[in-house]
């Protein structure tokens, strides 16, 4: 079972897996639960794609295939631009060095794999200063 990370530490995941649509069954049309909508957005779509469903989602899971893998920034970013307000949540093996920049850009929670939770306990993640300013901000005080 993932690992859900938020600013307060680990927590369990309140969405069952079941209830998380793929981003597919949106763009195919097909019928889709009319309370409580969840979408997993591939970080290879553009985020315009969500623009007739934005208003009823309540969370948009965007995939990171691999750490290293910076599209779900950027896609983050978009969406917060779009205007949504539900959760957002980065899924995939993302690093506690890396929970600043998902915040920044507008990620409300990270999911864990498993094994990237045991790797970097919760202890780790809590040691991140989400909150401190950035880098031009301290330049400019």
């Amino acid at each position: 079972m993932s690992v859900i990370v938020t600013d307060e530490g680990f927590r369990a995941d309140d969405w069952e897996e079941g209830r998380v649509l793929s981003f597919e069954t949106l763009w195919t049309g097909q019928e889709v639960p009319e309370n409580r909508l969840a979408v997993e957005f591939p970080n290879d779509r553009d985020p315009a794609d969500l623009t007739p469903w934005l208003h009823r989602l309540d969370m948009i899971r965007v995939a990171f295939p691999a750490m290293g893998d910076g599209r779900g920034f950027s896609i983050a970013r978009r969406l917060r631009a779009m205007g949504f307000r539900g959760v957002l949540r980065a899924k995939g093996p993302l690093v506690a060095d890396q929970a600043r920049a998902a915040r920044r850009v507008g990620f409300d929670e990270i999911e864990l794999p498993p094994a990237v939770a045991a790797r970097q306990p919760e202890e780790v993640w809590r040691g991140q200063d989400v909150a401190a300013p950035s880098y031009r901000e301290r330049l400019s005080a």
